[in-house]
């Protein structure tokens, strides 16, 4: 049963992926057309509006989904993650899907880095060359150009910091708050912030825009959707190695689809990081079954 469960994880956990991608060529879609900050706001009413009613249906409904040991934080979570969303949605527009993807894929050597500091974890010398090598594969990917830096490719460097920040605090959140709690206040809090931000850019759409909007939209929830189920039916150290997957589907839609191009330095970069985070993927999965069998 515990297989069959794990293969279906794994599967949802594709699509996930693959629909999260055809979200994020839509948000470059939309954001090379109008606004950014409003493209993320319009995505995020939506988005509450999804999770307000996966709160509702709860047992305790809304009102246990708002009870939080940490309010604060769980709010300035919810703020982070709409700056990333933005930052990222620009990295996008100015550097393309590839380029994007293959830096921001460097998050969970971040999440491992950071950990020690933020979480008072232990990092290993196994995991720390592992993010060693991650970045290697970073600096690569962002070689310069013909000899000139383009700054662009910082964006999705920034963007790939705050979300392992954002996934820091996720995981100091959970040892008081139930998951459902912390992704009500992504929702919403997220939702309000995005609106402060995004209300001073609105722009009138057309109305092909609004129908690519309305599909935007979509994706978002269903690609939350199914991300929850995966990790409902399965282990999160199961699945969580095929989320790399989404690294492969934006690429591929950024080279059909917008025609970008596939450079030798982002091919080996992003081979770096990719084998890095599996690697400590792995690293982790190990440690966890070390310490079920200390703690049984």
């Amino acid at each position: 049963m515990t297989e069959q469960n794990t293969r279906l994880g794994i599967w949802l956990m594709v699509v996930t992926t693959f629909v999260f991608a055809m979200q994020d060529g839509l948000s470059r879609h939309l954001a090379s057309e109008y606004n950014t900050m409003m493209v993320v706001m319009i995505r995020y009413w939506f988005f509450a509006l999804f999770v307000m009613t996966i709160a509702a249906r709860q047992s305790g409904g809304l009102k246990r989904a708002m009870r939080s040991g940490h309010p604060v934080v769980q709010c300035f979570r919810g703020a982070l993650l709409v700056v990333e969303i933005n930052v990222m949605v620009l990295a996008f527009v100015y550097l393309g899907l590839v380029e994007s993807h293959a830096v921001f894929a460097a998050y969970p050597l971040l999440v491992a880095a950071l950990s020690g500091p933020v979480l008072g974890e232990q990092v290993g010398w196994r995991r720390w060359t592992a993010i060693g090598v991650g970045f290697v594969g970073v600096i690569i990917i962002l070689q310069p150009s013909g000899g000139v830096f383009s700054p662009y490719a910082v964006i999705p460097l920034c963007a790939a910091l705050m979300f392992a920040l954002y996934a820091l605090l996720t995981r100091y959140v959970a040892r008081t708050d139930s998951a459902a709690t912390s992704f009500f206040y992504t929702g919403t809090a997220g939702a309000v912030v995005a609106t402060l931000i995004g209300a001073w850019y609105w722009q009138p759409m057309t109305a092909p825009d609004w129908a690519w909007m309305a599909l935007l939209c979509l994706t978002g929830v269903s690609g939350h959707y199914l991300m929850i189920r995966a990790y409902e039916v399965a282990e999160a150290s199961a699945v969580q190695p095929f989320a790399y997957l989404q690294l492969v589907f934006a690429s591929t839609l950024g080279l059909v689809v917008f025609g970008e191009t596939l450079r030798l330095n982002v091919i080996t970069g992003a081979g770096l990081i990719v084998a890095a985070g599996l690697f400590t993927l792995w690293r982790a999965r190990v440690r966890e079954k070390r310490e079920k069998r200390r703690n049984p």
